[in-house]
């Protein structure tokens, strides 16, 4: 019996997670027009209707390009910020990496709100640029911590036996240190673009009219649930766990002797 205990717990810690998953993914399914038992089904029909849908579709694209574009300038600029901390000796790193990490602690509400007067005093209007912008500034602390911690020892010493066989600083960087830090730049990327692809509060502050699906989602749901929406969040978790599969496949092949 004691033996079965960790199993037990580890169902029960499984199933408190999935089960909700598991139930918006069963009603998106539904061939009624309410996603509450009896489930009747399976249909297709809500995944045609949100497919079909301009609205719906043009928000997937945008969530898509915000979450990829944002990513991408993030993780750049925390890989730059990462290792000029890491292989430089600068007054006051310390603070300059607090300073860097703090935004992690900070609601994405007040970043959200203090990105929105900024750019409002500057004169942007409010646009996919703009939530593209507060999605750097919300995952550039995060990248910066991943690739930060991933720069080790073992890199230093490649690096200078690149220096003393004649490398400059450019092909060190791009021929030794990228290649080496590969799994946490796409840890780091992924998760990033993860965050982004489902995140809210700062869309829906710097968007107007071109909004991404989570702002599309919240003003579909003021007129109720309807198997549409779980068709919509279906979609939205198999697109999060993709991510999660490609960063796991690359990690691991990259880890393998």
């Amino acid at each position: 019996m004691i033996r079965l205990l960790p199993w037990l717990y580890l169902a029960a810690a499984f199933a408190f997670i999935y089960l909700p998953v598991g139930a918006l993914v069963l009603f998106s399914f539904q061939a009624g027009n309410l996603p509450v038992p009896p489930f009747n089904g399976p249909s297709t029909r809500w995944y045609a209707d949100v497919l079909a849908d301009d609205d719906l579709t043009g928000a997937l694209a945008n969530s898509l390009l915000v979450a990829l574009g944002s990513s991408a300038v993030a993780v750049s600029l925390g890989f730059g910020a990462a290792y000029g901390l890491a292989r430089h000796v600068l007054p006051g790193s310390a603070l300059l990496r607090g300073l860097l990490i703090a935004p992690l602690t900070v609601s994405y509400l007040i970043v959200g709100l203090g990105l929105l007067i900024v750019l409002t005093r500057a004169g942007l209007g409010l646009s996919l640029w703009t939530a593209a912008i507060g999605h750097v500034v919300i995952n550039l602390p995060l990248a910066f911590a991943i690739l930060y911690a991933s720069m080790g020892a073992q890199q230093v010493n490649a690096e200078r036996a690149a220096r003393d066989l004649g490398a400059d600083e450019a092909r060190v960087v791009l021929l030794v240190t990228v290649p080496m830090l590969m799994p946490a730049i796409a840890a780091a990327f992924f998760l990033s673009v993860t965050l982004s692809w489902d995140e809210f509060i700062i869309a829906f502050l710097l968007t107007r009219f071109d909004v991404t699906l989570p702002v599309e989602i919240w003003s579909m749901l003021r007129s109720g649930l309807s198997p549409r929406l779980n068709a919509i969040g279906s979609l939205v978790f198999l697109v999060s766990v993709t991510a999660v599969v490609i960063l796991e496949t690359l990690v691991f092949r990259k880890r393998r002797p």
